[in-house]
């Protein structure tokens, strides 16, 4: 589950075009272009956002832009074939405005091309005159959220349809944290949402307290595999040094996994071919900072033993899941790093006491993984999909920043855009598998299949009203706006396997499939990598934070189109999947942002 965290939008009070930290997004995409340096990528970059930023204030008709407004760039992607792409968060007068997102589009002459907007209206307030004190805002905030309150900030809040002032707050509380938003002249509470990433939802753990479920994984199938056990390290000639070593998991068997040797017959579960990803024991303990864990170090380089008697059995395979789903997204797409920064990604395992759940922080930046509750849930929750859909948060959380539309007192999500968050997620975290090819955990178009549920699986993506702990959802209808975010991702899920894989039966790896369809046609797939190529193109292209399921098949047409043609059969069958679960351009409701 995602918990979005709002307060990453108070970065953009400057509007310099430096191109520091765009450098090395300055080229990201479905497809590899030419290898620049850095300088070249960073001079490029800007050129690129100040013909954006230019064309964003010379269309304000399309875009939204008004005066007192002024945009600060988070992302520069140059396609291959010559398109330009800038996402920009906004400020009005200075202060942030939540839900201001848009993402400028260009042709290959830096020629305004189109826009993609979070706010298809004006974000200036009727007034900048606050009537609540930054104290009261705060004070309410702390109480709202029942913890300790930070500095108040004042924000234009411009979701769901609205412009107006508000206040900002974050609220910790035992190592959690909220973001808070208050209006400033009513008081109202204009939303209350967790900042931690949580991939079960209260909804869901209530529903399997209910009905009496466990969830016990088969564990152990760690054997050691010829060829992995070792502590080699490669052509050292000094310290700290690359080394490769054996991780005995929980649950994939004993994998290679790159290490660091520190010293002569000393390792670090820290691998320094991919930016220094580590996993760390939080022992524990509810810290939100990654410098708090405690380092998994060794002798032997081999770590656990496949089962829950050794600490770093589940840091093994946390460490093997963080590795995979960076590869995955740096093969695949050429993405560095979750943020596409080429830095470090990071997860900390046995985080807090009795913990049935696993989150992808954006405080910490990093995966934390809880032990179970030794009641439901009675293993670590460090199985691979968990950790590829978590750590694809990270990624939306660097790209579109898609948030919830509401959330209840009880901490369930609801609407489209958090919901195709959660979708997103769900398919990115399959693609993890097919691309890692484990033989002891089968590439599937399953989500949480080894967690031991009595269902055999938590979600699917063929046909996911299969899910009956969460209700997941098969088709679009206007009550999917106000549906929790979980049960209403199977909308996208459904649309991206039929538009990979097909609708009718079908056995792929061992497993049998058999999705079906609204309109009951026959949809033929174009295959799992155009597919994924499409959806992941439509995310860091043309996808914000309010984009909803009309909006996101809009997203897959362009992205389609960029790829492969506006009459290519690829580009027909996006049209044909997406109104096989009722999403059409005839049932597209009106704007709600």
């Amino acid at each position: 589950m995602r918990r979005p965290h709002i307060r990453s939008v108070a970065v953009a009070v400057a509007v310099t075009t430096a191109a520091t930290g765009l450098a090395g997004t300055a080229f990201a995409g479905p497809t590899k272009g030419v290898e620049r340096s850095a300088a070249s990528a960073a001079t490029n970059a800007t050129v690129v956002v100040e013909a954006a930023r230019t064309a964003a204030f010379a269309h304000t008709s399309a875009t939204g832009i008004s005066k007192g407004d002024e945009l600060q760039a988070q992302d520069v992607m140059i396609d291959p074939e010559g398109a330009r792409h800038v996402r920009f968060v906004r400020t009005h007068n200075g202060m942030p405005v939540l839900g201001g997102d848009l993402v400028v589009h260009l042709d290959r002459q830096l020629a305004y091309a189109g826009v993609t907007s979070a706010a298809a209206h004006a974000v200036k307030p009727a007034t900048t005159e606050a009537k609540l004190t930054a104290e009261q805002a705060a004070t309410k905030a702390a109480k709202v959220a029942k913890g300790d309150a930070g500095s108040a900030e004042l924000v234009v809040d411009a979701r769901g349809g609205a412009a107006a002032l508000a206040y900002q707050v974050t609220v910790t509380d035992d190592g959690s944290s909220s973001t808070v938003v208050i209006d400033a002249l009513t008081g109202k509470v204009r939303s209350n949402t967790p900042d931690a990433d949580e991939f079960l939802s209260p909804k869901l753990l209530d529903e399997m307290r209910k009905q009496g479920e466990t969830a016990d994984p088969a564990t152990g199938t760690a054997s050691a595999a010829a060829g992995l056990l070792g502590s080699g390290v490669s052509g050292a000639t000094g310290y700290p040094a690359t080394a490769h070593g054996t991780g005995k998991t929980l649950f994939v068997g004993s994998v290679g996994l790159t290490t660091t040797a520190t010293s002569r017959g000393h390792y670090q579960l820290k691998d320094p071919s991919r930016y220094g990803t580590e996993t760390r024991d939080a022992k524990g303990s509810y810290t939100e900072k990654f410098s708090a864990g405690t380092k998994f170090t060794n002798t032997t380089n081999v770590w656990g033993n496949g089962t829950t008697s050794n600490r770093a059995s589940a840091a093994a395979d946390a460490q093997y899941g963080i590795t995979k789903t960076l590869d995955f997204y740096k093969s695949t797409f050429g993405r560095k790093g979750i943020a596409n920064n080429s830095k470090a990604a990071q997860g900390m395992v046995h985080w807090g006491k009795k913990v049935a759940n696993a989150f992808w922080d954006p405080t910490c930046n990093c995966m934390l993984y809880g032990d179970g509750d030794g009641q439901m849930f009675k293993k670590p929750l460090v199985v691979l999909d968990v950790t590829g859909h978590e750590l694809t948060h990270g990624v939306v959380d660097a790209t579109a920043k898609l948030e919830p539309t509401y959330v209840d007192s009880d901490g369930n999500q609801y609407g489209e855009p958090g919901a195709l968050n959660e979708s997103l997620a769900d398919i990115f975290g399959s693609n993890v598998e097919f691309y890692a090819k484990n033989t002891k955990d089968t590439p599937d178009y399953l989500i949480g299949e080894k967690l031991g549920l009595a269902q055999k699986f938590l979600r699917r993506l063929d046909h996911p009203s299969l899910d009956k702990l969460e209700g997941t959802i098969d088709y679009w209808a206007p009550s999917t706006y106000d549906t929790e975010v979980h049960a209403g991702s199977g909308v996208s899920s459904h649309a991206y396997y039929l538009l990979a894989e097909g609708s009718g039966r079908k056995t792929i790896n061992g497993v049998t499939y058999n999705s079906p369809t609204y309109n009951h046609a026959t949809v033929k797939g174009i295959g799992r990598t155009k597919a994924t190529a499409i959806f992941y193109r439509a995310l860091t292209r043309y996808m914000v934070s309010t984009t909803d399921f009309h909006d996101a098949r809009v997203a897959t047409l362009k992205a389609a189109k960029d790829l492969y043609g506006a009459n290519s059969t690829e580009y027909k069958t996006v049209d044909q999947a997406w109104a096989a679960v009722n999403v059409t351009a005839a049932n597209t409701p009106a704007p709600r942002h």
